[in-house]
């Protein structure tokens, strides 16, 4: 599923909550989990057996085997032999889930450098060119002036689609033609945003498979340019992850993180999978800052990370 232009996206009033958006687009992973707990408890005691059960449950949800077996041992305490109720195994998890979480999420805090530079990296189709949008829309909000740069000249579409971003957000946009050397480009952008003034620059990048030597080489290169105009840039490497790839995301981590020195993450289409619980297990081994994550198409539906938010939200407890 590649980037695309999404053209229905705007700022809406008198929009949903965001816990109900949260909860919206968490829906397909918490139902999963809490339906599978429901029939797994039923009228049965606290046992080996049923322990396994829910870990097992709780690995093919992607939460990861060491976040499972945290979570039924938690279970096990107190309780073995007893009848225990679908409610109160998901307070554990959620509980236990938001331990997990509570030390990565963090803010995307700006400043130490004018402008904030942002690198924006990840694989084909996770949504990158789309949060670089977002988050224009958000600082704008925020009174920040903020400068595009469409590093992703692989592809016509993705300038196409931060240009109109661009627009819609009031943040210039610096790029060139289709197949220019995005090196250049981030140079010619960090440039002309301090010409500018600018509080902050998103640098786009074209998606990269992990395993692809050359095409990460290139964002070495983005990196070592750029250092060329402020030797502290960029101030952060945001790491944009697509949920519905599972498991495959911890490699992306892994890699992107030697190659870029990822700084942060975010993950988007939450809504559009029932493998949400790879986001813990992502924190439980990289323990990398999440910064953001969406839960929708719309620009309201990117938004900074809660621990306690989606912990509940993932188990499937009310706010």
């Amino acid at each position: 599923m590649s980037d695309r232009v999404e053209e229905q996206e705007a700022p809406t009033a008198g929009a949903k909550s965001w816990w109900q958006r949260l909860t919206g687009g968490l829906k397909r992973t918490s139902g999963t989990i809490s339906t599978a707990i429901t029939d797994l408890v039923a009228k049965r005691l606290l046992d080996e057996a049923m322990l396994e059960e829910i870990e097992d449950l709780l690995i093919r949800a992607d939460l990861g085997a060491s976040v499972a077996a945290r979570i039924t041992g938690t279970l096990a305490k107190g309780r073995y032999h007893k009848e225990i109720a679908a409610d109160e195994v998901k307070r554990v998890l959620a509980e236990e889930v938001e331990k997990i979480l509570a030390p990565v999420a963090k803010p995307l805090a700006i400043g130490g450098g004018k402008p904030f530079v942002i690198l924006v990296i990840g694989v084909n189709g996770s949504g990158k060119t789309t949060t670089i949008g977002k988050l224009a829309a958000r600082f704008a909000r925020e009174g920040r002036k903020v400068v595009l740069a469409a590093g992703d000249t692989f592809r016509a579409a993705a300038i196409e689609q931060l240009k109109i971003w661009g627009s819609r957000t009031g943040a210039p946009v610096i790029a060139r033609q289709q197949g220019a050397d995005s090196a250049g480009l981030a140079f010619e952008a960090l440039t002309a945003a301090k010409e500018q003034n600018a509080d902050v620059l998103m640098v786009d990048t074209a998606g990269r498979l992990q395993n692809k030597a050359a095409l990460m080489e290139e964002l070495e290169k983005i990196v070592r340019v750029m250092k060329k105009v402020d030797p502290t840039a960029p101030h952060a490497v945001l790491l944009v992850l697509d949920a519905t790839v599972g498991q495959n995301a911890l490699s992306q981590v892994e890699v992107f993180q030697k190659v870029a020195g990822v700084t942060g993450l975010a993950m988007t289409k939450l809504d559009g999978t029932a493998r949400g619980g790879i986001l813990v297990a992502i924190a439980q081994k990289f323990s990398l800052p999440v910064h953001f994550i969406g839960v929708g198409e719309g620009v309201d539906d990117l938004a900074p990370f809660s621990a306690k938010d989606f912990a509940r939200a993932i188990a499937g407890v009310e706010s």
